[in-house]
């Protein structure tokens, strides 16, 4: 599936074009990681009985969007699709529905001709089935040298970042290293190439929907020095035009890092 403006008038293609024009090809980010929300509330608006309708809409509008991205040449994207508390405050119904429908996204990235598709998260907090396919998707991708693409799903930044520092402390202790060394020698560079993420580039765009305004444990170490960026839009409603506003805006902006 390729996404397109079929169906939208020659003002809207036209302005689509214009809007691309206006991004410098330097200026695009590398790495875009995207908060999709409001998929439950875009239900309830179109009266539906199920969040269910709401979340295989989103999924779907991550599919769009991750073409978006590959057609301005982002080459890492981050979607946060479930967290560990979604696994723990979720009604059971609604979360073995979501749980299914990221299987079948995941499963779709994997067949796409070049992305590569990684699971950064906790596989063990996960329902069986949903950790083999995130594992199948993995391994049937990992050869592929096109956009990377990272699900995060079973994903808590908090809890990345104590795994990150549990395996700093056990590959120090194999090392025959005390603490008060490790304590001594420990860097913020070591922490990042132990998280999930491990060697890639941090964001330097996140996005989130639905207009709010809040990291929700997402990517908390690598988002630091990030530029943000939030649609109003409810997730399964984002438009191509939103997405490449929201790139527009980045590229126009002074980068600081802290400063």
């Amino acid at each position: 599936m390729k996404a397109s403006n079929e169906g939208r008038g020659p003002l809207y293609r036209l302005y689509i074009n214009r809007l691309r024009r206006q991004i410098p090809p330097d200026a695009v980010p590398g790495h875009i990681a995207m908060m999709i929300d409001g998929n439950r509330r875009w239900a309830r608006q179109l009266g539906y009985d199920s969040a269910a309708h709401g979340h295989r809409a989103g999924a779907a509008k991550m599919l769009e969007f991750l073409e978006w991205c590959d057609a301005i040449g982002v080459r890492v994207v981050s979607l946060y699709l479930l967290s560990t508390d979604n696994l723990r405050k979720r009604d059971s119904k609604e979360l073995a529905d979501l749980i299914q429908i990221i299987a079948e996204l995941a499963d779709q990235l994997s067949h796409e001709p070049d992305w590569r598709v990684q699971h950064v998260g906790r596989a063990d907090g996960l329902p069986a089935d949903l950790a083999r396919v995130l594992g199948d998707v993995e391994a049937r991708t990992r050869d592929k040298t096109g956009m990377h693409v990272n699900l995060a799903v079973g994903y808590g930044g908090r809890s990345e970042i104590v795994d990150a520092v549990r395996s700093i402390i056990a590959k120090h202790d194999e090392e025959g290293g005390s603490l008060e060394e490790l304590a001594a020698s420990l860097t913020p560079e070591q922490i990042g190439e132990h998280l999930y993420t491990g060697g890639q580039p941090d964001p330097d765009l996140v996005i989130r929907t639905s207009g709010e305004q809040r990291l929700s444990d997402f990517l908390l170490w690598q988002s630091a020095h990030s530029e943000f960026y939030f649609v109003e839009a409810l997730g399964p409603d984002l438009r191509e035009v939103d997405f490449l506003r929201a790139i527009r805006d980045y590229a126009s902006r002074d980068r600081r890092y802290g400063g």
